[in-house]
């Protein structure tokens, strides 16, 4: 499965809109998940999410709580962003706990926990990176249980959402002409040595995702595609994308990298792929992406076929 896209909790879309609704659910039951410059909090030297109680967290602004959704006992899940909060006020809280980035841990943290950690630091990063109105510049606030913000000049009160960039996340293949199939992989001069990926990129407005696809394989490997299949999605919260991936076929086995947007782009087939490390290895090795990547799924899931 994936990671990141195993939600548990009932997200309460319709019943968070309601103020006194949502006072209730802070309550000596409730669950607070506190994030720290894009890390949460889990259990120290452990995948395990650290959530906090009520009298734990009481002496901070629980206005700026974002409801991530209540559990099957109905139990209410927040988040609290503390990273402007004193170091002085946060590490009696710790105990046993440290701050981390999910994606350090990515595999290790069990699904449906992960989900939650990965939505309260993409919620978090979206009121941190919009604190002002789009359209007149005054400032907005938090409302409906922080799944969207209000600008509070009285002559505007524009309303906005938390944003959510659509990307595209392919994997190409194609039957060579001494019939093995071969799947399509490129990397970034950016990323560590040896690192190879689906192709990906965003999708342009006006544009299908099919589009997106085809169009996102020419640009950088000038390989086209025909016979484009959706396998799954997957919430990429950093900062904000989702992810749609495909698969597709290619026309021909040209590559021509564009090198503005991709260091090398290569064909590979399985057995060359049971030869590649793993991306927190060290040295020059071919590798593949990290785990708890869409990329990584779809390369498995060909793998696998």
């Amino acid at each position: 499965m994936l990671n990141y896209s195993q939600m548990p909790l009932d997200r309460a879309s319709n019943r968070r809109k309601d103020p006194k609704w949502l006072k209730a659910q802070m309550n000596s039951q409730s669950r607070w998940l506190l994030v720290n410059n894009n890390q949460s909090l889990f259990v120290k030297d452990s995948p395990e999410v650290c959530y906090l109680r009520l009298s734990q967290v009481d002496h901070l602004d629980l206005s700026k709580g974002i409801l991530l959704g209540l559990d099957d006992d109905d139990v209410a899940h927040f988040a609290l962003d503390v990273s402007h909060v004193p170091d002085s006020l946060i590490e009696p809280m710790l105990n046993g706990a440290e701050f981390v980035d999910i994606r350090k841990l990515g595999p290790q943290v069990e699904l449906k926990q992960g989900s939650i950690a990965a939505l309260a630091r993409g919620l978090c990063f979206w009121h941190a990176t919009h604190r002002f109105c789009g359209r007149c510049g005054h400032e907005n606030n938090m409302v409906e249980a922080g799944h969207s913000r209000l600008c509070e000049n009285q002559t505007c009160q524009h309303q906005t959402f938390p944003r959510t960039d659509p990307a595209v996340i392919m994997i190409v293949t194609k039957t060579f002409s001494d019939g093995v199939e071969r799947c399509l992989l490129g990397r970034q001069a950016s990323w560590p040595d040896g690192v190879f990926s689906t192709l990906a990129g965003f999708v342009d407005p006006g544009e299908t995702l099919e589009q997106a696809v085809a169009r996102e394989v020419m640009e950088e490997a000038g390989v086209a595609v025909t016979d484009i299949q959706y396998i799954a999605s997957q919430p990429w919260p950093f900062p904000s994308s989702i992810m749609f991936g495909f698969m597709a076929t290619a026309v021909s086995e040209d590559i021509q990298v564009d090198k503005d947007e991709l260091d090398d782009a290569r064909w590979f087939s399985r057995a060359e792929l049971n030869e590649f490390g793993q991306w927190h290895e060290q040295g020059s090795h071919l590798k593949l992406t990290r785990q708890d990547s869409i990329s990584r799924f779809l390369v498995e899931h060909w793998r696998n076929l």
